[in-house]
C-alpha cells in the first residue's frame, strides 16, 4: 500500500478493533474519501485490504460492512502465531548464516531511525521485513509459509494499536533482545524473547476486542 493508504488503513483498523465502528456499520467510498480528503482510489485499496484481513465483509447488495470478529477463532490464531514464530526464532538462531544475521541486524538498525522519527509507515514496513527474515532464517519453507499466512491474516489487528503509548519504542526494544539472542546463536533465549514479544501484542489485541463498550 502507499503511505496514504497505509495511514487510512491504520485509522480504520483502529476504529474497528476499538469498537468506534460497530459490527454491521457500512463503509462507503465517497464519505470516506471526503473524510480523509483523498480520491476514491486509495479508499478502494484500503477497503480491499481490510476485507483480506477479516476486518470488513463485502456483502452483495449491501456493500462493505464492518465484520463481527470472533474472539475464539482470533485467540486461536494469535496463540498459534505466537508459538510458531517463537519456534522460528529458535531455529533461525542455529541456521541463519552470518550474512543473514547481518541483514537482520541492519534492518533492526533502520527501524531505530524510523522510531526516532516517529515514522509509523516506515516502521511497519521494516517490521514486516524483520519478521520475514527470521522466518526465512529457519530454512524451512513450510514453517515460513505457515507463519507468513498467519501474520498476514493478523496484521490488521496488530496494526490497530496506534494509540498505545510508546508502541514503537517498546516493540523496538523487544526486537533488540531477539536480535541479540539470534546473533549469539542462543536458540533458547531467542524463543523466549520472541514468544514474550508476540504474547504482549496478542494480549493488547484481545484486550481491545474484549472491552464491554464495543457493542454489537
Amino acid at each position: 500500500m502507499t503511505t496514504i493508504s497505509s495511514s487510512i488503513f491504520n485509522v480504520l483498523a483502529d476504529e474497528i478493533v476499538s469498537g468506534v465502528l460497530k459490527p454491521g456499520a457500512k463503509l462507503e467510498e465517497i464519505p470516506l474519501a471526503t473524510r480523509f480528503k483523498v480520491s476514491r482510489t486509495p479508499i478502494r485499496e484500503v477497503l480491499r485490504d481490510l476485507a483480506s484481513k477479516g476486518l470488513v465483509q463485502l456483502v452483495p447488495r449491501k456493500g462493505v460492512l464492518v465484520a463481527k470478529i470472533g474472539l475464539e477463532e482470533l485467540s486461536d490464531m494469535l496463540e498459534a502465531e505466537c508459538e510458531l514464530e517463537a519456534l522460528c526464532a529458535q531455529i533461525a538462531a542455529h541456521r541463519m548464516s552470518l550474512l543473514e544475521k547481518k541483514k537482520l541486524e541492519r534492518v533492526h538498525e533502520l527501524t531505530a531511525i524510523a522510531v526516532n522519527k516517529g515514522d509509523d509507515a516506515s516502521y511497519l514496513e521494516l517490521n514486516h521485513e524483520f519478521h520475514n527474515l527470521i522466518s526465512a532464517g529457519t530454512h524451512n519453507k513450510l514453517i515460513a509459509e505457515t507463519v507468513g499466512n498467519l501474520r498476514g491474516r493478523l496484521s490488521g489487528f496488530r496494526q490497530a494499536q496506534s494509540k498505545t503509548e510508546k508502541r514503537l519504542q517498546t516493540s523496538h526494544a523487544e526486537h533488540q533482545s531477539i536480535v541479540e539472542a539470534i546473533l549469539n546463536s542462543d536458540a533458547s533465549l531467542a524463543f523466549q524473547k520472541m514468544r514474550a514479544h508476540n504474547a504482549r501484542l496478542s494480549s493488547k489485541v484481545i484486550e481491545q476486542l474484549s472491552k464491554p463498550n464495543r457493542g454489537a
